[in-house]
């Protein structure tokens, strides 16, 4: 498809001249000979880029760049001039303006200048999109009602400032959930600031948090700004707050109560209007029955808790789940096969959702754009053998893979064992325990 370009120019020659060399590079192009003409044009029609020369009949040229920029916020605009003129040109980039060109226009340059600016502008059309999607639309966790549950209380959190712990084993999506609390929220303009406990301990930590002024330990070389600074208007995120030494769980809780601190080595007291939100793989009761976490900090954190509970508990959101990793991979045309759904389901994920994503990839790229099949999955050399403890829904999917790749193979035990990942006397054991007995 064609770009468009718009040319506002009172001068035939100089028209024509554009015309002739924008069309040989492949634009459609649009002339109109003043503000009013060009105003008319662009409520009617969206263009890509736009020339326009500053000494029209009926104003100034500048004076358009802001009724563009309020229409086509992504347009390139290219201003030009009869004459050098400095402070125009400030003015022109104030209003909007990509470039500003003097008379006679090098054509090549003009063309590349527009290219360039074009490109701009679909990047930003791209990111805005982007920070749409990602704030209106909900992470997946699934459709089973621990799944609806985690969002309902996701949603109330959007609507507050209270301080949130998300609990969860690894993988369950703790991060991608508080990102969405953030991006939903009145503090979605300032800054998400992402903090790891168990990557930073003590002093290290401290600093990363509090910053710190020149001197105040051996190697504080020069005053930092630490992330309570940053994330003021915004929202805090301490991931593995399980983590957090003592010490540093003592001089946080003051920051959570009064949203005041002080930088190592300072002092003056600082203010910082921040949201915060807490993550764990711990249970944080237990940790503080046991001295490793502050009961009052505990208290503090989780005025609003949420718990994302892990794939093996509720195996029905796993289908979802799969389609969901395949279309946001951009594996459009793969779609994992009964039997392979049957499978995935009984195995008991103990990566959560980051490893059934990574193991989906990778059978996505064995698949080559074809159906997943079960030998894709060869990353799950075995079946866990608790697979079939707990819910009769295990069982029954457990006993579906096997029997499925039994049949597929036609009773060949080698084979189906093979394809499933797991050993012979693992598919004898599972059919024992199923009652039946392969002749």
């Amino acid at each position: 498809m064609k770009r468009r370009i718009l040319i506002v120019d009172d001068e035939p020659t100089i028209c024509l001249s554009l015309k002739r060399y924008l069309s040989g590079s492949h634009y459609e192009v649009r002339e109109v000979p003043s503000l009013a003409a060009a105003r008319e044009t662009i409520s009617l029609n969206v263009f890509d880029g736009a020339i326009i020369d500053q000494n029209l009949p009926d104003g100034k040229g500048v004076d358009l760049i802001g009724e563009l920029r309020a229409t086509q916020p992504d347009i390139a605009i290219v201003i030009i001039t009869g004459m050098a003129d400095f402070p125009l040109a400030v003015e022109a980039m104030r209003r909007g303006a990509d470039n500003f060109l003097i008379k006679p226009v090098n054509l090549e340059d003009l063309e590349a200048f527009l290219r360039k600016s074009m490109e701009v502008g679909s990047l930003r059309r791209k990111v805005r999109s982007r920070e749409i999607l990602e704030k209106k639309k909900p992470p997946e966790f699934g459709k089973s009602p621990a799944a609806a549950s985690v969002m309902d209380l996701a949603h109330m959190a959007a609507t507050n400032d209270s301080p949130v712990l998300i609990s969860g084993e690894t993988g369950v999506g703790k991060g991608v959930l508080a990102q969405w609390i953030h991006a939903n929220s009145s503090r979605n303009a300032g800054v998400f600031v992402d903090v790891n406990c168990s990557c930073l301990r003590g002093e290290l930590l401290a600093s990363e948090l509090f910053g710190h002024t020149k001197g105040a330990f051996t190697s504080a070389a020069q005053d930092r700004q630490g992330l309570l600074d940053i994330a003021d208007h915004g929202t805090l995120f301490l991931d593995e707050i399980g983590d957090m030494d003592i010490a540093i769980q003592a001089q946080f809780l003051k920051v959570v109560e009064e949203k005041s601190y002080r930088r190592l080595g300072e002092t003056r007291t600082r203010r910082s209007d921040f949201r915060l939100i807490c993550a764990t793989n711990k249970d944080l009761v237990k940790e503080s029955a046991s001295g490793r976490f502050r009961k009052d900090l505990l208290f503090r954190i989780q005025v609003l808790p949420i718990r994302i509970p892990p794939l093996r508990e509720r195996p029905s959101d796993i289908p979802g789940l799969i389609a969901n990793i395949l279309t946001s991979l951009n594996y459009r045309e793969s779609r994992a096969a009964p039997d392979v759904t049957a499978f995935l389901g009984a195995y008991s994920w103990p990566g959560n959702i980051r490893e059934l994503k990574n193991v989906i990839e990778y059978a996505g790229l064995r698949a080559r754009g074809g159906p997943l099949l079960i030998e894709h999955f060869t990353s799950l050399t075995q079946m866990p053998e608790d697979a079939t403890d707990g819910s009769g829904e295990l069982d029954q999917m457990v006993e579906d893979s096997i029997r499925t790749a039994l049949i597929r193979y036609e009773g060949d035990v080698t084979k189906a064992a093979r394809s499933l990942g797991i050993s012979r006397a693992t598919v004898y054991r599972k059919l024992k325990k199923f009652r039946e007995t392969i002749q």
